[in-house]
């Protein structure tokens, strides 16, 4: 068994650019492994660290090798089946240990396992989204953050040293450590000078002078030409940019007819929503609506653990939805969002109410609105009502969730940057 000891001073993190390297590297093959990772965790599970599983295939390096060439003609002994011209179906690969397919021996190897803390998952969790159509008008409450540079540290990641000033400084440290055997050594070196031109030589005198002299050039040559004292690293830090000022209303049936699985894949789409906007943008704000046949604001515990139920009148959230805009959140100033979950069932009769109050009230005066149907059967008539709104409005955006399986796929299809995110859209 071979042990190794890293011995380096303050070796902590040292191999992070390594870490950054294989993420980067391998970074589509991990992002796969969360989207699969997503449906197993529990609904509230958010905190802790994530095993991603990298297939061994993928871990393989490309070769090149010299193949034989030409065409060769070769005579088996023993073959009673084969005639010449006959193909020869491919063998079947053998299972051997592990994942992966075995080899001629019969021996394979495992998948890699790659351990990633809960910053790494969410960071590569919500890779590539942003809110759409954000307008960059307002500058005092929302703020995006940019990596500046922030002077020099004396530690940090290897790959951050800065070789000007590292110099600059073992320059310093060598004469300050050699400038007394500097001034020593030139003053024995001028005596050696002046004992070689006197008459007779004094032998004695010049051989401890040059004893003298060479004692001190070691002692100079002594000193290392870099020390890790003289290591600058570049520092970088992040600066608070300011942007606009954005609102998320999250909009959420609790009605009857959402059955608890139901629920379940509406709370999971909304958590990841959640975690999204309050890593991506640090002073967002967050209204949570939850409806029935009533309408009413609630906050992130009663929006996620409320036991709530009843009938279905969608307009009443909409209609309260109305109501805090017009209140608290001046369209000129704010860009609002809204997120709308539920099974698609509604009173008949509701369902013209509800297209009017978004197409005359709503959806002119937000920056976008996304609507999720969570049911497994056919759309139902809110789904075709909201369907003609969509054809209309560019930034209404309908998508369908089946199964727990969807709810990554579609939030990311709903959130995913364009080249365009920056653009109002009026």
């Amino acid at each position: 068994m071979s042990v190794f000891i890293d011995k380096r001073l303050n070796a902590k993190n040292k191999s992070m650019v390594n870490r950054q390297r294989f993420v980067r590297r391998y970074k589509s093959q991990i992002k796969h492994s969360l989207e699969e990772s997503i449906t197993r965790r529990s609904v509230t599970d958010h905190h802790s660290d994530e095993d991603v599983t990298i297939p061994h295939k993928d871990l393989s390096e490309p070769v090149f090798k010299h193949g034989e060439g030409g065409i060769k003609e070769r005579i088996l002994p023993g073959n009673e089946q084969f005639v010449e011209g006959d193909k020869i179906d491919r063998p079947k690969a053998q299972q051997g240990q592990g994942n992966s397919g075995a080899s001629k021996d019969g021996t394979g190897e495992d998948d890699f396992i790659f351990s990633i803390s809960a910053d790494e998952y969410l960071n590569l969790l919500f890779d590539d989204l942003a809110l759409p159509n954000l307008q960059r008008s307002q500058i005092d409450k929302l703020f995006d953050y940019k990596t500046v540079r922030a002077g020099y540290c004396s530690d940090g990641a290897i790959a951050n040293v800065d070789i000007v000033k590292s110099l600059q400084g073992s320059i310093a440290r060598r004469l300050a450590m050699t400038s007394s055997k500097r001034k020593e050594l030139k003053h024995c070196e001028q005596q050696l000078i002046e004992f070689e031109q006197t008459e007779p030589l004094p032998v004695a005198e010049i051989k401890q002078l040059k004893q003298q002299i060479e004692m001190l050039q070691d002692k100079i040559s002594s000193v290392p030409f870099i020390d890790s004292f003289d290591l600058r690293y570049r520092n970088f830090d992040q600066q608070a940019v300011p942007s606009s000022k954005a609102v998320m209303f999250c909009v959420m049936d609790v009605s009857g007819s959402m059955v608890q699985a139901t629920k379940d894949i509406a709370k999971r789409f909304y958590i990841l929503l959640y975690l999204f906007l309050t890593r991506n943008y640090k002073t967002i704000d967050v209204v949570f609506i939850i409806h029935h046949t009533q309408a009413k604001e609630v906050d992130e515990q009663d929006f996620f653990y409320s036991k709530e139920t009843g009938g279905t009148i969608i307009s009443s959230a909409l209609t309260l939805l109305y109501k805090i805009i017009k209140q608290r959140y001046n369209s000129n100033d704010w860009n609002i969002y809204v997120a709308q979950a539920s099974d698609g069932d509604n009173w008949q009769d509701d369902i013209a109410k509800c297209s009017e109050l978004l197409s005359k009230k709503i959806l002119p005066i937000i920056r976008y609105y996304s609507y999720i149907e969570i049911t497994s059967d056919i759309h139902k008539s809110l789904w075709t009502e909201y369907q003609k709104l969509a054809e209309q409005y560019p930034h209404f955006c309908l998508r369908r969730i089946e199964e727990v399986a969807d709810i990554y796929p579609v939030f990311r299809d709903l959130f995913k940057k364009t080249a365009h995110e920056n653009v109002a859209w009026r």
